[in-house]
């Protein structure tokens, strides 16, 4: 054979290889020990978004990157220094922000009381953490942190750093929680919740696109709550998770402690905007008698309704 035409051949072969083993590797998960098939409701279900909708390549350049599905944004990359942790044993979770010259950020702008919040929650929803971790000199966070069921988890970075210009920025990655999985489905709609006896019900208009208010009525043992306690500048935190993908959205408090307008309960109001149609899980975190609660909701943001109201509402 001619030598030129055994280099191309030479390298048509090498290019399909590289080819194949670039596939495989996107096509890996993180491995669990013993684990199971996915649920119905897992990123393959038809609650997922779209690529367009999740903020994926396939989708327009123009899309907007949504919070929490990106690693790295804006010249930050959020550096997971533990990927990896045991269920049903506590963990050190220990992570950094780094700038685009891979310098760890020392430096943020307090936000909510604190420098930086940290979300985990599990793929399906039904763990929740919002933890609060503690910033070495070096620019290095650690938290303990203690996941009761084995699977893939989602941790989130929540943050602005005091960079002149720099702007709120939510990273994303990934973290494994090894044993034994069991996969769950994604908790049924409902529009009340109850935690450590107290009972939530939220009311309000989850749309896709368009910013509503969501109020969240907090009462115990049939008796509204009127001495709310302040919880990270407000009297409740909310954050709110796409299913499919866990994009992270931003949801801003009404008012706050001191305002002379926003009373102490029961009624807590926040100002939230779907991305797309779909099922969103909703955490509220709210302090009461000096402890904090956290109340669950899962809702569809596919029409005018949230799961609850009367007429047509989605059931899983």
């Amino acid at each position: 054979m001619h030598a030129g035409r055994k280099i191309t051949a030479f390298a048509a072969a090498l290019a399909a290889t590289f080819g194949t083993a670039y596939g495989l590797g996107n096509g890996i998960e993180p491995v669990v020990a013993n684990e199971a098939p996915a649920s119905t409701h897992d990123s393959h279900s038809e609650e997922s978004p779209t690529p367009q909708e999740s903020g994926g390549h396939a989708g327009h350049a123009s899309t907007p990157a949504l919070g929490g599905l990106q690693i790295s944004e804006g010249g930050y990359t959020l550096d997971l220094k533990t990927p990896r942790v045991a269920a049903g044993r506590q963990a050190e979770l220990r992570f950094a922000v780094r700038d685009e010259a891979g310098r760890a950020v020392t430096t943020y702008q307090r936000e909510h009381d604190k420098e930086l919040h940290l979300i985990v929650a599990s793929r399906d929803l039904v763990t929740y953490r919002h933890l609060h971790p503690t910033r070495a000199a070096d620019g290095t966070w650690s938290v303990p942190v203690d996941l009761p069921r084995a699977g893939g988890y989602r941790v989130f970075a929540d943050f602005t750093p005091a960079a002149k210009g720099a702007e709120n920025l939510t990273l994303g990655a990934d973290l494994a929680a090894s044993g034994p999985y069991e996969p769950k489905g994604l908790p049924a709609l409902s529009a009340t919740a109850e935690t450590d006896g107290y009972d939530v019900e939220l009311t309000g208009k989850l749309r896709p696109g368009a910013a509503g208010e969501l109020k969240l009525t907090v009462s115990r043992d049939g008796k509204p709550v009127t001495d709310l306690q302040p919880y990270l500048g407000a009297y409740g935190h909310l954050v709110a998770l796409r299913s499919g993908d866990l994009a992270y959205l931003h949801v801003h408090p009404g008012g706050e402690p001191g305002d002379g307008a926003t009373e102490p309960g029961p009624d807590i109001s926040f100002t939230a905007t779907a991305p797309s149609s779909g099922t969103y899980r909703l955490f509220l975190d709210f302090k009461h008698e000096g402890r904090v609660h956290t109340a669950a909701f899962t809702v569809r943001s596919d029409g005018p309704r949230v799961a609850g109201e009367p007429a047509g509402g989605h059931r899983h």
